[in-house]
Order: structure tokens, then C-alpha cells, then sequence
């Protein structure tokens, strides 16, 4: 009996905070009907609309593959404060021969673009990316984070290359 009295409450309560979520008032001041967002606000941030952005910057990049929970090599696609969307992109200055026998995908063919839920997590990739390749000279690259978008760059690019990224990145709003 218990059991079945705190179900019932608890799927009261949800029902109720799934209301209250679901309407927000508007400057009309009519409460119940849903907010009106701005078309280009309600986009959802997500790697390939960044790239677009990017690559009218940085004429060199060229988008290789767009990561999903299948084929993510790092399996982290979606998990708790992982990254939302993520693609890679080759960058055309890359001389072939140095990245010889790496993946379709790799970051040292140009680069990649992870996007979080906020920029916490993408400060906290950023982090762990620098300290695991700290002592790994052919695993470091160059990384910028803008709010929630982490934009990984090769090393194989020399400095003022890779700036260019930070650059369109600085630039993304």
C-alpha cells in the first residue's frame, strides 16, 4: 500500500514539473502558451554548424567524418558531461607522409570539433586532452575552447596555422 501511495506521488509530481516546464510566459503576458524563441536561437549548437563557420575561415579544412554513438572511437559521444556532437576534418597543409598509417578521423590529420553541454565540460576535456599528451610529443596538439565548443588542431600545423583556428573560433560569437 506505501509503495503504491509513493508511486502515485511521485508521478504526480513529475506530471507537475513536466507542466510547469512546458509553458513559460511571453510579453503578451499570456502564461500558458509555450515561449516564442528566435529561429536562430533555438538552433542547437552542434559540431558540423560549427565547422560550417569555421571552414569559411580556414579555406584548408575539409570535414572527413561526423562522429556517433557507433562509430565514436572514444565511446564518449553523449555520456554524462561528455561531449554532444563531435566531427573531424582533415586540413589539405598536412603533408600525406607524416600521417601515414593514422585513421580516417584522427586528429592529427587536421583536426576535430567536440561540443558539450557547457563550457565546463569543454574546459575539463580540454584539460585532460593537454595532460595525457604532456609526455607524448607525437599525441599533442593544439587545443581552443570557446563556451562549450573544443576545437582540436594537429600539431603537425605550425603555430601561426593552428592560430587560424583559434582565430574562427574566437569568432563564432
Amino acid at each position: 500500500m506505501r509503495r503504491r501511495t509513493a508511486a502515485a506521488l511521485t508521478a504526480i509530481a513529475a506530471l507537475m514539473l513536466a507542466g510547469c516546464s512546458a509553458t513559460s510566459s511571453n510579453s503578451s503576458g499570456d502564461s500558458g502558451s509555450p515561449a516564442k524563441v528566435d529561429a536562430a536561437v533555438s538552433k542547437p549548437l552542434t559540431a558540423s554548424t560549427v565547422f560550417t563557420k569555421l571552414s569559411g575561415t580556414v579555406a584548408s579544412a575539409k570535414l572527413s567524418g561526423t562522429v556517433t554513438a557507433d562509430n565514436d572511437p572514444n565511446h564518449l559521444l553523449g555520456r554524462p558531461n561528455q561531449y554532444t556532437s563531435k566531427i573531424t576534418f582533415t586540413d589539405s597543409r598536412i603533408k600525406t607522409s607524416d600521417v601515414e598509417g593514422t585513421d580516417k578521423g584522427d586528429v592529427e590529420r587536421g583536426g576535430a570539433i567536440e561540443v558539450f553541454g557547457d563550457g565546463a565540460g569543454a574546459q575539463a576535456r580540454a584539460k585532460y586532452i593537454q595532460a595525457v599528451t604532456k609526455s607524448l610529443p607525437a599525441l599533442s596538439e593544439y587545443d581552443y575552447v570557446h563556451g562549450a565548443v573544443l576545437v582540436r588542431v594537429s600539431h603537425y600545423l605550425t603555430p601561426t596555422q593552428a592560430a587560424e583556428y583559434k582565430t574562427a573560433a574566437n569568432g563564432l560569437g
